[in-house]
């Protein structure tokens, strides 16, 4: 068992470092191209910081270990909307902009909305186990595609200025690829020690997947969150984790579940239904006043230990 925690803690570590390198690398490169620190946050800080998701959940989906993979995402958005908000909303005040709520924000419920539909079907069957098969993958994966095509006409349309661009060089793409091997191995750690972590104590992979693992999965968001909510990019702050919803669950899930068909039972389905009511109400607080301050901050964190303390009871 300890040799399974101290591979957790180091799959953990690459994961973040990868990570966070990661997002800088491809954010150099963004920028070098001419995008925008919007655009940036939803897409290539998002994606970075879904790496590790993307990493495990595919990883444990190939493996076979299916509560591991969709418990992942579901976990992991939770964390992001519940607890890195909460945490980001007491450090300072995220104000939100109208484009983030009407397009990003709606998304990003929508994407919870599809996934419902795609995992309730098995329960008007009448089964006890529900599967995200390849074709439910390809079509999260088309959703993204759309969102991603907006997020382009979007990126074409604004006026970013054209000085002071860095170069693009090679060792930048260097960079990248042992950015994404140290993900990659970091995530195959987290997947084996977890695994191993869950029969040693008697606890279920969905557990460990919706608590330490989803919790630290979204180190990278709560990380750049707080640090862009102190600086005042709030832009990132909020892009960072909307995007990085949107693409755990049309592109984590939707890649996991095109390779490997993922089957899961009524206790992920009913954390699914969470999801999409919490991003409901993240949505509803949100629009009252585009603004995620000191009051709202620790009402997401109270709802976040509800939530564990129902996880840890069941």
């Amino acid at each position: 068992m300890f040799l399974s925690i101290v591979l957790l803690i180091s799959g953990f570590f690459l994961l973040t470092k990868g990570a966070d390198y990661f997002v800088d690398s491809c954010s150099k490169v963004a920028k070098a191209l001419g995008v925008s620190s919007l655009i940036i946050g939803l897409t290539i800080v998002s994606f970075g910081t879904s790496a590790p998701e993307a990493a495990i959940s595919v990883i444990a989906s190939l493996q076979g270990n299916n509560d591991i993979s969709i418990s992942n995402v579901v976990g992991s958005n939770l964390c992001n909307l519940l607890l890195v908000l909460g945490v980001s909303g007491i450090f300072g005040s995220l104000t939100v902009k109208r484009k983030i709520v009407f397009r990003d924000m709606i998304y990003s419920v929508f994407s919870y909305i599809v996934l419902t539909i795609l995992t309730f079907g098995f329960f008007l069957e009448g089964k006890d186990t529900g599967v995200l098969t390849r074709t439910n993958g390809l079509i999260l994966l088309c959703f993204l595609a759309i969102y991603l095509y907006a997020l382009l006409i979007d990126a074409k349309r604004s006026n970013v200025e054209k000085e002071e661009r860095p170069k693009i060089k090679i060792v930048d793409f260097v960079y990248i690829i042992g950015e994404i091997l140290g993900i990659a191995i970091g995530g195959e750690l987290i997947v084996e020690s977890a695994t191993s972590l869950a029969k040693g104590i008697g606890v279920s992979d969905n557990v460990i997947a919706l608590t330490i693992i989803a919790i630290g999965t979204s180190l990278p968001e709560l990380v750049t969150s707080v640090i862009a909510t102190k600086k005042g990019e709030t832009d990132i702050a909020i892009g960072n984790v909307i995007g990085s919803n949107i693409f755990n669950t049309f592109f984590v899930l939707g890649l996991s579940s095109a390779l490997s068909p993922i089957s899961y039972g009524v206790d992920t389905m009913i954390d699914i239904l969470i999801l999409l009511v919490v991003g409901l109400i993240v949505f509803i607080l949100v629009l009252k006043n585009y603004r995620i301050g000191r009051k709202k901050g620790p009402f997401l964190l109270f709802l976040y230990v509800l939530y564990m303390i129902y996880i840890l009871s069941r």
